[in-house]
């Protein structure tokens, strides 16, 4: 029996994914668990296993198309033997029943998806979209009344052996029940799916429950509310100029980034304010730390000191390290420290984050920034290493940059520019020295930190750079 393989949600925030490589073809025998193809969000890039022993039908996508969340990626037939010499007996016999019939194993017109109707576009959601049953969109679901072992890649815990194995069980974190259709339409109406109310099976959050909750927080309809966006701009191509543009559409990596700059933009009060840092100290004691770093097999920058004097500061500064709940209109005050990295990649810009920095020696944190580095350059992050922080650090300096205006990492309160360390001239008592100056630039969100607050905060970061000593009392 053809059974149809979906693309799972991948994490919270990812909609849709472009696939890479498949790793096997029509007509071959697949085992459970064995991957079927790899797939790349803006996130990171993944292996989707295979929920199902059987032989595949029909590979549904091709390399380098983008598709959404639940959207069919394969089929597979789970009756084919999976014994290679019963497989190698019976292929002759299949293939003169193939011959007569005339029929196409791949081929099942049934199962093809609804067409999108105009009613459907404002929330982006097709009729199959908004089923109840969001269960069938994920690859790693239990069959009914069994047990299940398909192991599930973009889960922090082990996949999942009974259908009575919930997370509330586990006294983990619980994620609302929400069909994908629903969680496109949240995003795109700015609700956090966790404060929607479900009226599905065992409180399954349905788009009508999405629009509900936009009518009863705004006062208003849904349709009200998603004019009020700003309309987009259409570009206009110049008289004479048509066949010497080129156009790509907007998708994965990039349309997240631009999404994010976006909301940074309208949900954060972005302000400046700008120090320098003598740098010559601290220049000495990374010389003489270094060595014995590399010994340990970590090559320190300056970036490890940076990010221990955040936190030294964060401490002394807490409104530096706090979120705005708009919807209930409290301050979230974090008393942990996740500090994102910005990191350039081919792809864009990602910012992996390096967790409780305040309990981490310095050499172990330049070890993480290292590791999540080079994983985010490589695009083999899990989606995880990309949620949870609660102050910024955007690296400028290491292509070149004087000086920065960051935009701050939504919803974070603020996030600290470091920029290129250049030989300056500069007066001390009196006298012309030569010193390598840094210039720090700390964005801010005005309706949390004031003016005041951010340069004590940012000058106290300036004083444990210049006197990095003071950061070996509990960093080593």
């Amino acid at each position: 029996m053809d059974k149809q393989v979906q693309l799972p949600e991948l994490a919270e925030s990812i909609v849709e994914a472009e696939v890479i490589e498949w790793f096997v073809a029509e007509g071959d025998l697949v085992e459970r668990d064995q991957p079927l193809l790899e797939v790349s969000s803006d996130k990171a890039t993944v292996e989707l296993p295979s929920p199902y022993a059987g032989r595949v039908t029909a590979c549904l996508v091709k390399v380098g198309e983008t598709i959404a969340v639940g959207a069919p990626v394969a089929r597979i037939d789970d009756s084919q033997p999976q014994d290679a010499d019963q497989a190698q007996a019976d292929a002759p016999a299949a293939a003169d029943d193939s011959s007569a019939t005339g029929s196409d194993p791949g081929s099942d017109s049934d199962e093809r998806l609804p067409e999108k109707t105009a009613a459907d576009d404002q929330f982006g959601a097709t009729a199959q979209d908004s089923d109840d049953d969001g269960d069938r969109l994920s690859l790693f679901k239990p069959s009914a009344g069994a047990e299940a072992d398909v192991s599930n890649p973009f889960l922090d815990s082990p996949a999942r052996t009974s259908v009575d194995d919930e997370p509330e069980a586990r006294g983990a974190p619980v994620r609302p029940r929400a069909v994908p259709a629903a969680r496109i339409a949240a995003r795109r109406l700015g609700v956090n799916i966790e404060d929607v109310t479900g009226s599905g099976p065992v409180g399954r959050i349905r788009v009508d429950d999405v629009k509900r909750h936009v009518e009863r927080v705004a006062g208003t309809d849904a349709s009200a509310a998603d004019g009020a966006v700003l309309a987009p701009l259409a570009y206009h191509t110049p008289a004479g100029y048509a066949e010497r543009e080129r156009r790509l559409p907007l998708r994965g990596m990039r349309k997240t980034i631009a999404q994010q700059m976006t909301n940074s933009h309208l949900h954060a009060v972005r302000t400046l304010v700008v120090e320098e840092v003598d740098m010559t100290r601290l220049q000495t004691l990374r010389g003489a730390l270094r060595a014995r770093a590399e010994a340990r097999g970590v090559r320190l920058s300056f970036l490890p000191f940076v990010f221990k004097a955040l936190v030294s500061a964060l401490k002394t500064y807490p409104e530096v390290n706090t979120s705005l709940d708009e919807v209930n209109n409290e301050i979230v005050y974090k008393d942990y420290y996740n500090i994102g990295l910005a990191v350039a990649t081919d792809k864009g810009l990602m910012v992996p984050v390096v967790r409780d920095v305040d309990a981490r020696s310095l050499s172990d944190v330049a070890a993480e920034i290292n590791r999540l580095s080079e994983g985010a350059r490589k695009g083999r992050l899990d989606p995880a290493e990309l949620r949870g922080a609660t102050c910024s650090v955007t690296n400028i300096g290491s292509i070149g940059g004087l000086m920065s205006f960051p935009i701050i990492n939504s919803p974070d309160a603020a996030i600290l520019g470091v920029h290129a360390i250049r030989e300056r001239p500069v007066a001390i008592d009196g006298e012309v020295h030569i010193r390598p100056m840094m210039y720090l630039s700390l964005s801010f969100d005005h309706r949390l930190v004031d003016g005041a607050e951010a340069t004590h905060f940012l000058m106290a970061v300036v004083g444990l750079l210049e006197r990095p000593e003071e950061l070996l009392l509990d960093a080593i």
